[in-house]
């Protein structure tokens, strides 16, 4: 959807991800969409670069996440939740579904 304006849809995707579960680790956003590795690395390097993202050490894995401070970030939020409502379906699901882990045995709804 935003691939004319960032260039490529591995960068939209990153960027929806940080935007949706709050952080995230390249190996992570790359299996969740599907996506090599080397890719998404190279854009979360370059989002941290540009001051688009932050991030931060946990345990041995670098983890991303959108910079509150960056100056058009309310800009960009908007403009990437307005793209998500022209995904396909089975997109817009992957953005709705929230949970990382099955739930606890027994624990109630």
């Amino acid at each position: 959807m935003l691939e004319a304006i960032l260039g490529t849809k591995s960068k939209e995707l990153t960027l929806q991800y940080l935007l949706v579960f709050k952080e995230g680790y390249a190996r992570e956003i790359s299996k969740y969409f599907d996506i090599s590795l080397p890719s998404i690395q190279n854009q979360l390097k370059h989002f941290e670069e540009s001051g688009l993202a932050l991030s931060k050490m946990s345990g041995r894995t670098k983890v991303y996440f959108l910079n509150p401070r960056y100056a058009f970030l309310e800009e960009i939020k908007i403009l990437l939740e307005k793209a998500r409502l022209y995904y396909k379906p089975e997109l817009k699901e992957k953005f709705e579904m929230q949970r990382k882990r099955p739930r606890r045995p027994g624990k109630p709804l």
